[in-house]
């Protein structure tokens, strides 16, 4: 094989390896098919001809290898790859795609393409799923849910296409690209040229406007009422406790309204809690920091006088279809380096001293007394069965002091988690695409081997994650991820969703609402023990707290990943 490196050529299946290599890719989440022998094949041929690979990490189903390549980068900041089979694969991985795509996650996604010739050409049709698999238009699947696709000719395109993708992927706003792989064209020799180098093109980073800083500085900094609301982080670990320091220093709340990242400590005294209704509604400048809903259109009437400013990667969320929140000033750039060049600007405006620790005052009020009543929910929470509420209290506790985070799809709430870490908490995209949770657990906990990674998630989120073939990957790659699942034996979201709609219909009075129960519940313990895991079944809230010490010595100890099935009382 080394030979034929030497002569100047390398299976084409093979190249694509070497390539995502030179890029930064440290894995590639792939789920195998009929599409895979140039590969295969070609990933062999690289290995012994010595060329600097990529991990492969079999992945047995398409919706966790794109979710552990999310929560990978969420943890990293480093872009991964997924390698999906054909069209059914490809649509097993759209739910992850949609998710990436409404989260701005950089990634390659690929897979492979059923050949395009039925004989007489090496990599034709061999089977009848050749036949089977076959379509008009197999990236229609992801095209509305990526920045860039594009379908491998050529192997010597190899290279050129990857760059590209690399690039646009990490541009701003980040994204997934995808590219279909042809069979008879993996199956190819290719020359070696450009395998091993960056990229050629560099990713594109938009920086905001002078003016629109400066517009934007002006009106925060005369504000009499000003709301700072923020869904996606701070961007950064730099920004982040630069963004604390701004609030307190000019006096502004911020809400976590429906955050899935955090963006300031919970137990800063300028952080309002998650329910911003009150403040907004008397706002005369809401700053808006890369959130997608800031409010609830139909549960809040601004001042008529109000100034917004939206600010983030895509200040208007352009490939959204309708979303008309006010936007009196955009500012555009990745949400770091935008956040870090507003509070430069705003050093230099007038101070209202004795206004602003008024203003300071009243606001942590509202935030002790926010954190008083969140922890006596909590406490009202811990009987038989137990609220979500006191387990995430009770795992805030336990998590506290250490490195840790926690991945959140429809189980622990965040402000009983009482966390202050930059990238210690990620909720489910706004896609709603259930069942990423566990895999986005498992993808941070290849990325920080040391960091302690949880996945809180309800039952229904469970079933949906593929638990088997998350189990299964935990085990093969010594992923020691404690999973909390949340049992409530119903789709809670559903109901609370049916009783939101109708506030006073028949479903706030039934006693069984149609289409949401999940009952009787599967023991969730058998599906984790099957793949040696440590599991436990808690319906005690008192017996909770000791519960997790155990589950998080066996985690650290042990590396070895944990199950709990706790009882949840229905909401």
């Amino acid at each position: 094989m080394a030979d034929r490196m030497d002569g100047g050529t390398i299976t084409a299946g093979g190249a694509v390896f070497g390539k995502l290599k030179a890029l930064g890719v440290d894995y590639v989440f792939a789920n195998s098919g009929t599409d895979f022998p140039p590969i295969i094949e070609g990933l062999i041929e690289a290995t012994q001809t010595g060329l600097d690979l990529p991990v492969p990490i079999t992945v047995p189903h398409e919706h966790v290898a794109v979710g552990m390549a999310h929560g990978y980068y969420q943890i990293s900041g480093r872009i991964q790859a997924v390698m999906l089979h054909t069209n059914v694969g490809l649509s097993n991985g759209v739910t992850g795609a949609i998710n990436a795509w409404c989260d701005q996650i950089p990634m390659l996604m690929m897979s492979g393409r059923t050949p395009v010739m039925e004989k007489d050409r090496f990599g034709a049709r061999t089977v009848p799923i050749g036949w089977g698999q076959e379509m008009f238009d197999q990236t229609a699947m992801v095209r509305e849910v990526t920045k860039w696709d594009y379908e491998l000719r050529f192997p010597e395109q190899i290279a050129d296409l990857f760059d590209r993708g690399w690039a646009i992927a990490n541009s701003t706003p980040k994204g997934p690209v995808y590219l279909s792989l042809p069979r008879e064209v993996l199956c190819e020799q290719t020359p070696p040229n450009g395998l091993q180098t960056p990229s050629k093109q560099a990713p594109v980073t938009a920086a905001v406007s002078p003016a629109d800083l400066k517009t934007a500085a002006d009106l925060l900094a005369g504000a009499s009422n000003p709301l700072i609301i923020s869904q996606r982080g701070a961007g950064s670990e730099e920004a982040f406790a630069a963004l604390g320091d701004f609030l307190t220093d000019w006096a502004l709340p911020l809400s976590h309204y429906w955050a899935n990242q955090l963006s300031v400590p919970l137990s800063h005294p300028m952080q309002a809690g998650c329910a911003p209704e009150a403040l907004l509604a008397e706002a005369d400048v809401v700053l808006v920091i890369n959130s997608l809903a800031p409010w609830w259109p139909d549960k809040i009437s601004l001042r008529d006088d109000v100034r917004v400013i939206q600010l983030g990667p895509d200040p208007l969320f352009s490939r959204t279809p309708i979303r008309n929140f006010q936007a009196d000033v955009a500012l555009a750039g990745e949400t770091a380096d935008t956040l870090l060049a507003l509070i430069s600007e705003m050093k230099s405006r007038p101070r209202n001293e004795a206004e602003l620790d008024a203003r300071r005052q009243k606001i942590a009020a509202i935030s002790a007394e926010r954190r008083q009543s969140v922890v006596a929910l909590a406490e009202r929470g811990k009987g038989s069965p137990m609220s979500k509420e006191w387990v995430a209290h009770c795992l805030g506790k336990a998590i506290k002091g250490r490195k840790a985070t926690v991945f959140h799809e429809l189980g622990c709430p965040l402000e009983p988690l009482d966390l202050d870490q930059p990238d210690s908490y990620f909720q489910e995209p706004h896609s709603g695409g259930l069942g990423w949770g566990l895999p986005a657990a498992l993808g941070a906990q290849l990325a920080e081997p040391d960091r302690l990674v949880f996945a809180t998630i309800g039952d229904g989120s469970y079933m949906f994650a593929n638990p088997t073939a998350c189990h299964m990957v935990a085990e093969a790659n010594e992923l020691p991820v404690i999973t909390l699942v949340l049992n409530n034996e119903e789709w809670g979201a559903v109901r609370q969703s049916v009783i939101g709609t109708y506030k006073d219909g028949l479903a706030t009075r039934a006693n069984d609402v149609p289409l949401t129960s999940l009952r009787p519940s599967p023991d969730f313990t058998r599906t984790a023990e099957a793949s040696r895991a440590y599991t436990e079944t808690v319906t005690e809230g008192e017996a909770l707290p000791a519960t997790l010490e155990r589950a998080i010595k066996v985690a650290t100890e042990e590396r070895r990943q944990v199950l709990l099935n706790i009882a949840i009382a229905r909401a």
